[in-house]
C-alpha cells in the first residue's frame, strides 16, 4: 500500500485531466453502457476508488445504495461536494486491502485502480477472495498493450524499449500498465466467470486529426459502442473492462 499512487495534492488537476476532456467523457459513457445489463433492479454497490464520484453519482441517480472508497483524502473532498444531494452515497477513505465488509455488496466497481497499485494482482487475489458467490465485481484498467499500440503510431520506440517506462514518472501517467489477456486468463484463473469483455476507447486515442476527437465526438461514440466488445478491436481499448462474477 506504501507504494500505490495516490492523488492527494493534485486531485483538482487529476479530476480536470479525467472528465474535462473528451478521453474521459467516452470512457464514462462506455462504462455506464457496461454497468446497464447489471444493474436493472437496486443493488448495494461498493466502489473501491472511487474517486471525485462521477459513477457513484451515476449508480445513485438509479436507486442504487453506494458505498463509495477512496484511499485519497483530497480526491474525497471533491467527491463529498459533487454527491452532497444524495442521500443513498456514503463516502470512506480507505485502502481497498483494509475494507472488511466486501461480502455484503452485490457489486463491486474498481474502475482504473489496478494502474495505479504497486501489487495489482494481489487486489484482485483480495477481491475474489472477499466476494460472496453470486456477487459480481465491474474491473478495468488501462490496458498496457494499448499503449505500446499507441506509442508505435507515435514513433516514441525509445519509450517502447524501455518497457514503457520514464526516469521521471509523470503524476498522472499510470506506472503499472497491464496487458489486457494477460489479466482476463488472470482472472479466469483465479476462478472468476467472465460475463462480458469490452475495450474503452478503442479508437479515440489512435485518432491522427485531434480535433476530431471533439468535433466528431457523436459519430465517434457510435463507432466505439458498435465495435468495442467485437474482435480484434475490443483488445484496442486503451482501457479494457472485465464483467467478473464469483461462481
Amino acid at each position: 500500500m506504501e507504494k500505490d499512487r495516490l492523488f492527494n495534492g493534485i486531485a483538482t488537476k487529476f479530476a480536470d485531466n479525467i472528465y474535462g476532456t473528451t478521453k474521459g467523457k467516452l470512457r464514462h459513457l462506455i462504462l455506464c453502457d457496461v454497468l446497464t445489463p447489471y444493474v436493472s433492479k437496486p443493488l448495494s454497490i461498493l466502489e473501491v476508488g472511487g474517486g471525485t464520484g462521477i459513477m457513484a453519482a451515476h449508480l445513485a441517480q438509479q436507486g442504487h445504495t453506494v458505498m463509495l472508497t477512496d484511499a485519497s483524502q483530497d480526491v474525497l473532498t471533491l467527491a463529498t461536494e459533487n454527491l452532497a444531494g444524495f442521500s443513498n452515497v456514503t463516502i470512506k477513505q480507505q485502502y481497498l486491502q483494509d475494507i472488511k465488509d466486501i461480502k455484503n455488496y452485490d457489486l463491486v466497481v474498481c474502475h482504473a485502480v489496478l494502474e495505479w497499485l504497486d501489487k495489482p494482482f494481489e487486489a484482485i487475489d483480495f477481491l475474489f477472495e472477499n466476494l460472496n458467490q453470486g456477487s459480481r465485481l465491474s474491473l478495468s484498467f488501462f490496458n498496457k498493450d494499448a499503449a505500446l499500440m499507441a506509442n508505435a503510431i507515435y514513433g516514441n520506440f525509445e519509450y517502447i524499449e524501455r518497457g514503457l517506462k520514464v526516469k521521471n514518472q509523470v503524476k498522472l501517467n499510470p506506472h503499472q500498465a497491464l496487458p489486457a489477456k494477460q489479466v482476463v486468463d488472470y482472472c479466469t484463473d483465479k476462478g472468476f466467470r467472465i460475463l462480458g469483455k469490452t475495450g474503452v476507447r478503442c479508437f479515440h486515442d489512435y485518432m491522427k486529426v485531434n480535433e476530431h476527437q471533439t468535433s466528431k465526438f457523436e459519430q465517434l461514440l457510435r463507432t466505439e459502442r458498435q465495435y468495442n466488445q467485437v474482435e480484434p478491436f475490443l483488445w484496442l481499448g486503451k482501457y479494457f473492462h472485465l464483467m467478473l462474477e464469483k461462481p
